[in-house]
């Protein structure tokens, strides 16, 4: 579709969730800004889409380009700070939105969220108490900094994330982000664990991943083939996270904002993938969406 009818389309679904999220006026005193929320998140969405991470670069395409669709877009400190503040709105439109797709098969991984090279990280001081070092087995190579939680369905729908310290283990963080589900969980051998394996099994969740040279194995090995081919899919939306939102570079220089816009990218890529499956597209190539 062509830019103009993506941002439509994008600014609908936002009103959509919106109105099922905020029941109630959102500010108690002083003036309402003139741009809307909705208005904001919207702009925000098609920002993250188009690669521009950053509040300044997504207020500047909108005032150069899309000025006479948003004319109560105001000053950059004003754009900012209101995309700040609707940081808890924009979890919660997260949240309803994984509501949207039942499934019960899902997949979990983590990925490496590096706040600055290697080289540095004994002089980094930003994030000094709550970073930490790791090695990332996907690139051979240690870092210094966060570990991302991805939760995702068959398809390929972001259902649950969250990000911890790097060193802290992946199977510690897994009943968090897999809290409401049900079903098949896949992952990888990094999560093998009776513990968890067990937890799972109380909660209803059947943990399965591929095992190690030395473990037995007495699931049909076609089964546990079938099982890596869907895997695939975590790989393939981490990689868009990565490659085309950016979820890898962090630009905050708190916890609080750094939340906020590790949300703002989840939040986009469920938007196109919802988009995508509305138009009849296979629902992660994004790159059907919008034809130049």
């Amino acid at each position: 579709m062509p830019l103009d009818e993506f941002i439509i389309n994008i600014y609908l679904m936002v009103e959509q969730y919106y109105n099922l999220v905020v029941q109630k006026p959102l500010r108690r005193g002083g003036f309402a800004p003139k741009l809307s929320d909705s208005e904001v998140i919207c702009m925000e969405l098609v920002g993250e889409f188009m690669g521009m991470d950053q509040d300044k670069q997504i207020w500047q395409y909108f005032k150069n380009h899309w000025l006479s669709w948003f004319p109560n877009l105001g000053s950059y400190p004003n754009f900012a700070k209101q995309c700040a503040n609707l940081h808890f709105v924009k979890q919660h439109i997260h949240q309803q939105v994984a509501q949207t797709q039942e499934d019960n098969i899902h997949f979990i991984d983590g990925f490496p969220i590096p706040v600055c090279k290697y080289a540095r990280a004994y002089r980094h001081k930003t994030f000094k108490a709550d970073a930490s070092f790791s090695y990332c087995a996907a690139k051979q190579e240690k870092y210094y900094g966060f570990a991302g939680h991805l939760l995702i369905n068959l398809s390929g729908m972001i259902k649950g994330f969250t990000f911890a310290s790097a060193s802290i283990d992946e199977r510690d963080v897994a009943p968090e982000v897999a809290d409401n589900i049900h079903g098949l969980l896949g992952a990888d051998k990094g999560y093998i664990r009776p513990e968890l394996t067990q937890h799972f099994a109380s909660k209803g969740i059947d943990l399965q991943t591929p095992l190690r040279r030395n473990m037995t194995d007495n699931r049909p090995k076609s089964d546990v083939n079938r099982l890596m081919r869907c895997r695939r899919n975590i790989e393939t939306v981490i990689g868009q996270l990565s490659d085309c939102f950016n979820i890898q570079k962090v630009r905050a220089r708190g916890l609080w904002h750094l939340s906020h816009r590790l949300t703002r990218k989840i939040l986009a890529h469920n938007f196109c993938f919802i988009l995508n499956k509305k138009l009849g597209n296979p629902p992660l190539q994004f790159e059907l969406l919008i034809k130049c």
